[in-house]
């Protein structure tokens, strides 16, 4: 049993950016898939590819305002979060790891999302005879972007100041840069091409983070003394319940709720006020906290 909860662990990027609801049903679900699948022929990129088809029809089952529909769409989320999942435990526990699944994993959610504002906006549209509902649909859209980026860079970089090995996922623009420049023509390149503009998002809107990363790599390189490592992690911690509410677990609460009482318009309201709200507060205090190791 013990070898079993450390082989559990060892699927996690880190206990420490998990979120409760994954702790409790996504994660242990995705680890025994991932189990099962670990002998076999199947890499996390088709587990990727196959969740992206999976949770882009979500939209779909969430255009027409019926409620056996719609409860069908949600199932489906949920099963393609818990193949979201699966993806990255079970490259963890093969070791096959590659820069473009991470891509792969990142742009799935982003996938996901568009086809559902799509198929709201259109069923706003036709329930309300105006085509206007497209464009908190893509305000919507932009503000995820947005509140995704910044919330998947601050727990990598949560998990980068835990180890090195953690925190491998952790790339500068100019590393990325480099690396699309290495790249061949091909889908490779237009992969690193979008991460490119994706990292270079996530530096403009952290200018403290970047200041203490930079005076932290010039005093001690890739070496950060552990009492360091602690005293970030400790203060970052208690940003995660707020920016646990900017990823999937925290907007799809609300999404299904909202879903299922019929007044769908009230999302794009949640997206565009509540979440970006939230998402200034963060980044506000991180700012505050990087500042403190300048």
């Amino acid at each position: 049993m013990g070898e079993l909860n450390k082989e559990y662990e060892a699927s996690l990027k880190s206990i420490e950016t998990e979120n409760i609801i994954d702790r409790i049903f996504y994660r242990p679900i995705g680890f025994r898939i991932a189990r099962s699948l670990r002998n076999t022929t199947i890499t996390p990129n088709m587990v990727t590819v196959i969740s992206i088809f999976i949770g882009a029809s979500v939209g779909f089952l969430f255009y027409p305002a019926n409620p056996v529909y719609n409860i069908c769409g949600i199932l489906l989320f949920i099963f393609a979060n818990i193949l979201d999942c699966v993806d990255g435990q079970l490259a963890r526990l093969t070791g096959i790891k590659s820069a473009i699944g991470r891509i792969l994993d990142g742009v799935a959610g982003d996938i996901w999302f568009t086809c559902i504002y799509v198929n709201l906006a259109l069923r706003l549209s036709h329930q309300y005879n105006t085509y206007w509902f497209f464009v908190p649909a893509v305000l919507s859209g932009l503000s995820h972007l947005v509140q995704a980026n910044i919330t998947d860079y601050y727990k990598t970089l949560h998990l980068y100041f835990i180890s090195k090995e953690k925190g491998a996922e952790f790339q500068t623009f100019e590393q990325i840069r480099k690396q699309h420049k290495e790249t061949k023509p091909g889908l490779d390149k237009i992969f690193y091409l979008l991460y490119k503009a994706y990292t270079s998002i996530q530096e403009k809107a952290t200018p403290s983070l970047q200041g203490m990363l930079t005076n932290l790599h010039y005093k001690y390189e890739d070496d950060i003394p552990e009492n360091i490592r602690v005293a970030f992690r400790e203060k970052s911690r208690r940003l995660m319940p707020l920016i646990d509410l900017m990823t999937f677990n925290g907007r799809t609460i609300i999404l299904f709720f909202v879903i299922l009482s019929g007044y769908v318009w009230v999302y794009f309201l949640y997206e565009i006020v509540i979440l970006n709200i939230i998402l200034l507060i963060v980044t506000r205090k991180h700012e505050k906290i990087c500042a403190t190791f300048l």
